[in-house]
């Protein structure tokens, strides 16, 4: 059974730091792409960052410069480093995965099949 957990999520003030992270199982091997996402209520489900497992990395504008996308695959887990955090950060992150996603076309486009449950960031 395929699955995807993310953890690492609380609150923080302006100006502080998180880590999530996304624990992967049931994959055969590695996923060719694999994101993280976010959606603030009200508002639609925002793409974040991608990367691919071979370490090609996109972000989002608004945290190109705050935040890193990482993976260790022996683990099956990616990273989300996310500093400098602003209120506008808040929302339910999520991370979600296409193993068989070419990847020159990993990023905000790609149909990813496969989505965590999510783990909630507060900034205040």
């Amino acid at each position: 059974q395929v699955q995807l957990v993310e953890s690492g999520g609380g609150s923080v003030q302006a100006g502080g730091s998180l880590k999530l992270s996304c624990a992967a199982s049931g994959f055969d091997d590695s996923s060719n792409c694999v994101a993280w996402f976010r959606q603030a209520p009200g508002k639609e489900r925002e793409w974040v960052a991608s990367i691919t497992n071979i370490g090609g990395v996109k972000y989002l504008d608004s945290v190109q410069g705050r935040f890193i996308i990482s993976h260790d695959n022996r683990k099956k887990t990616i990273y989300l480093q996310m500093n400098s955090l602003q209120d506008e950060d808040t929302a339910t992150y999520y991370c979600a995965s296409a193993p068989k996603e070419r990847w020159l076309s990993c990023g905000s486009r790609t149909n990813f099949p496969y989505w965590g449950q999510g783990t909630q960031v507060t900034v205040s």
